[in-house]
């Protein structure tokens, strides 16, 4: 497969290995392509904010929905927020149960409007294939923004 130019990268706080395996447990056929790992000491190169990585996995770059993505382990600095979301569009109301019950358990937030954030704290809308067409319904978008999680049947 040819690799795409432009690849997400997730910034996590030492978790990207457990991140990328519960993203590849989550989408059907979500798989770990490579993992690289920090150089195992100070002289090889590492900043001061990085001494505690020696030895330890930097990136590790993974696949879900044939969509690459890259997880770096690179300390607290930063964090995720809703400025970055990605959408997963849903055939039905099961698969949209699916990924919405998976994704919030276990420390993930419900938002509005199909939004939530994972246990992680990244970002994700999960919608209809067809929420374009829903929202164009007389009164539909205000119905849907005052949802959390979309049910097809109340439009």
């Amino acid at each position: 497969m040819k690799k795409s130019k432009i690849i997400p990268n997730l910034w996590f706080d030492g978790n990207a290995k457990e991140a990328a395996e519960y993203y590849v447990s989550v989408f059907p056929n979500g798989k770990i392509l490579n993992t690289t790992y920090y150089p195992k000491t100070e002289a090889e190169g590492l900043a001061e904010f990085q001494k505690d990585f020696a030895g330890k996995v930097l990136t590790v770059e993974f696949e879900i929905l044939g969509m690459r993505f890259i997880g770096i382990n690179a300390g607290p600095q930063f964090k995720f927020n809703e400025s970055v979301s990605f959408m997963i569009t849903c055939k039905d109301q099961t698969e949209i149960d699916y990924y919405w019950d998976t994704l919030t358990a276990n420390g993930g937030e419900e938002s509005v409007c199909g939004w939530l954030k994972d246990k992680y704290g990244l970002s994700w809308q999960v919608c209809p294939e067809n929420w374009e067409d829903l929202t164009k319904k007389p009164g539909a978008f205000k119905e849907m923004m005052g949802m959390k999680k979309i049910i097809i049947s109340d439009f």
